[in-house]
Order: structure tokens, then sequence, then C-alpha cells
């Protein structure tokens, strides 16, 4: 075991835990006051239902073996006959690798629950973690990193712009056009529970973001430092870029602006932050931000897609911006690893080729396999809440609890209004009884 290796892959792990809870903030502080709860609850309880599907199925169909190129086996379920104190090829123990590797597994189903947020219903959502993980995540694990399909293209991503952010945004995006739109979507703006927690959980994500992406050197080397520096310089140009276009076309900057523009950064260098030069880093989060706000900004509200919070235009786009623009910045001396230049390093088209390959690919099998999985799981579980408990909110609808003492005081008074409402109203049709009998 190579001690400096290790040490820096067990912080990595923690720091890459440590963003789950930070997306709970960061979400929950979006959403609405009547439904942080079950924000905060549907992200937070990932942590433990895919740790049990990693050590169950997720390592073994991941890493272990070989079924056409898609997936492993089960050979290895619930860790049989894995030699956890064998080396890796940075000597790191192959029981640290597989952690490192479930904390990835912990947070990727946890960005697409951004999307639908308000009115969803809780068992819904439980279950079609558990399916998407086993027939969407584990697949594209083995076919980006380990000996699958795409690997053997010699299609690259560092961290996971495919396995990760496109794969959980164009998840996003089914999921939100199968629930469809919120009751008053566009007629009503939802106030935001605690844009301080937005801040809190930005801030929480984009420091997690370094096990995220150094981490995945598996190393402490010259490339982890490079992947700490890329991602450093791609978000605060994602920052000051989604900051100044608010600036200009909306009069003023917004602190969710910024912190969603530090967000697009972080996942747009994710594939590309171990293979690229500074100067592509600046170039990806730049344009990265610009496509995202681009998309949010004018191309959502004509598609009529209710994705709440946004998922897919961060993490989809960006990702999807991110993965193709690693076939463009990619250079060998950064990263001898790699067989290939990418375009703008005399490489030729070859590698961005396979990268924009890779990201046609992920884009079709996340939304055909998620088509299949919503589908069948409707057949046995509601999909949406009712209109009445969308509109109580699901914090009480699908959990019995409320946010703090201030959202159960307004619960309360609404409902005292609406029963002084209705005396009222019976009180006035008696006085006008009472009156047409005199």
């Amino acid at each position: 075991m190579n001690a400096a290796n290790s040490t820096f892959l067990v912080l990595s792990s923690i720091l890459v835990l440590f963003m789950t809870p930070g997306l709970a903030f960061f979400y929950g502080g979006l959403v609405s006051k009547r439904n942080v709860v079950n924000t905060m609850l549907s992200v937070f309880m990932i942590c433990g239902l895919a740790i049990l599907l990693w050590l169950a199925f997720g390592y073994s169909l991941s890493f272990s073996g070989d079924l056409g190129g898609f997936v492993g086996n089960l050979k290895a379920t619930w860790l049989h006959g894995v030699d956890l104190t064998a080396l890796t090829a940075t000597k790191i123990p192959n029981g640290l690798y597989l952690i490192f590797q479930m904390m990835f597994a912990i947070i990727t189903p946890a960005l697409f629950v951004g999307a639908v947020v308000g009115r969803i219903r809780f068992k819904f959502l439980l279950t079609f973690i558990i399916f998407w993980s086993l027939l969407i995540y584990y697949p594209m694990v083995h076919m980006v990193w380990d000996n699958g399909l795409l690997a053997k293209l010699g299609v690259i991503d560092f961290a996971g712009g495919t396995v990760v952010h496109i794969n959980a945004g164009i998840t996003a995006l089914v999921l939100s056009a199968f629930l469809g739109a919120r009751h008053k979507y566009g007629k009503d703006m939802t106030q935001h529970y605690n844009i301080l927690w937005v801040l809190l959980g930005t801030a929480i994500l984009w420091i997690g973001w370094y096990g995220f992406n150094a981490g995945s050197a598996l190393a402490m080397n010259d490339i982890a430092i490079q992947a700490f520096l890329t991602t450093t310089v791609a978000t605060a140009t994602s920052m000051m870029t989604w900051m100044v276009v608010d600036m200009l076309t909306k009069g003023k900057p917004t602190l969710v602006g910024v912190c969603t523009g530090t967000l697009c950064g972080l996942v747009a260098i994710t594939p590309a932050c171990g293979y690229v030069t500074i100067s592509g880093a600046f170039w990806i989060g730049l344009i990265a931000t610009l496509t995202s706000y681009g998309f949010i900004t004018f191309i959502k509200p004509r598609l009529g897609i209710d994705d709440a919070l946004d998922a897919f235009g961060c993490h989809g786009v960006s990702g999807m911006v991110g993965s193709i623009m690693t076939g463009l910045f990619a250079s060998k001396a950064v990263n001898n690893t790699i067989s290939l230049n990418g375009l703008f390093y005399g490489g030729g088209f070859k590698l961005f080729g396979l990268q924009l390959l890779a990201t046609i690919f992920t884009i079709g099998f996340t939304t055909i396999v998620c088509i299949v999985i919503i589908v069948l799981l409707k057949r046995v579980i509601r999909m949406r809440v009712d209109e009445q408990e969308e509109e109580l909110g699901l914090n009480q609808g699908e959990h019995g609890e409320v946010a703090d003492y201030t959202v159960q005081m307004s619960h309360d008074l609404t409902n005292i209004q609406h029963h002084s409402d209705e005396f009222r109203g019976q009180l006035a049709q008696l006085l006008d009884k009472q009156q047409r009998f005199r």
C-alpha cells in the first residue's frame, strides 16, 4: 500500500460523501417551505440506499466480469470473492477504490431529485432509484470506467461527465416530462425557502468536488494537482460569467444565479479536469455556462417541461458541453495516459468524434431505459401526488413533518382562515334565509 495515495483517497472519499448532504441544502434552500423536508429527505436517504445497493449488486455489475461490453456480472454480489486488500495500479487497496466509487453511486441519483420536487410520490422515487441504479448507472460505470464498450473505443471521462452528469441530467428531463408540470407552473413564482442554504450547499459542493475530481487521479500526483487547478479555474470562470450575464440582461446580480453558475462550472470541467490545460478549463467553464444559461432562459420555457430546479439545465447541458469539449482540449502533455490529443492540440477529429459519440450514446441509452422503467413502474406505483397533496405540500402529505415552527404556524393560520371563511359563508346563508322568511 502506498500510504500517501491511500490517505489521499480516504480524504477524497469523505469529500465526495460530503457532497450529498451539501446537495440537500442546495435543493432544500431553493424549494418552497411546503416541500423542503421532502426534498432534503429525498436527497439524504440515498446515502443509505445507494450504499446497500452498491455492496449488494453495484460493485459486481460495475467491475466484475463483462457481458457484451455493457455490464459486469453478479459473481461478486455482496463482495463475494473480492480481495479487498489487493492493490490497484496506484498501490491503493481494492477496498478503498470500492469505497471511493461507492460515493459516486450516492451523489449521482441525488442530482436528478431536483427536477421532480414538489410532485413525485416518495415511494415511486425510492423504487425508481433502485431500478435506475441497477439498469442505468452500474452499466454506465462499467462501459466507461471498467473494460466496457466505451472504454474500449477510447472514450475518456476523468471524473463523470457521461457516467454522472449527462446520465443524471437526462434522467431529470425524462422524469419531468412523465410527471407533468406542477399546478400553477408559470403562473405562481415559488418563494425559495432559504437562499442562504443555497450558498451553504454550493460551498459544500465546491469543496467536495475536489474529492470528486482530484481524487479521480487515484493517487497524490501531478494529475491530481492539475485536476484541482482546472476545477478551480473552470468554476471561477463560470461563476463570474453567470453573474456578468445576469447584470447585462437583468440589471443586477443574484445570489441564486451566482450559485447556479458555480455549479455549471463544476459540472462542465468534471470529464476534462485531468486532461486539459488551465486555458482549456477557462474556455470549458465559459462556454458551458453560456450554454446552460441560454437553455434555462430561452429554450426551457418553450419546451414546457417542468424541471423544477434545472437539474437538466445545469447537469445535463453543462455535462454535455464538458464531455464534448474534452475532445477539443485534451492534451497528452497534461496526461500521458491518454492515447490521443484533442482537436486543438493536433489530434485531429478522432477524439472529438469519440467524445461526441459517447455523449449521444449516453443520451440515447439513458432515455430509452428510463422510459422503460417509468412505464413499467407506473403500472404498480402511483407516480405523482394528487392536486390536494401538492397544494398542502409534500412535507406533510408524504411525511407528516414541517421544516420549522413558522411553517406550522403558517399552516395553522391558513386552516383557521379557511374555517373562518366557511363559517362566515354559512352565517350569511342563515341570515339570508331568515330575512326571506320574515
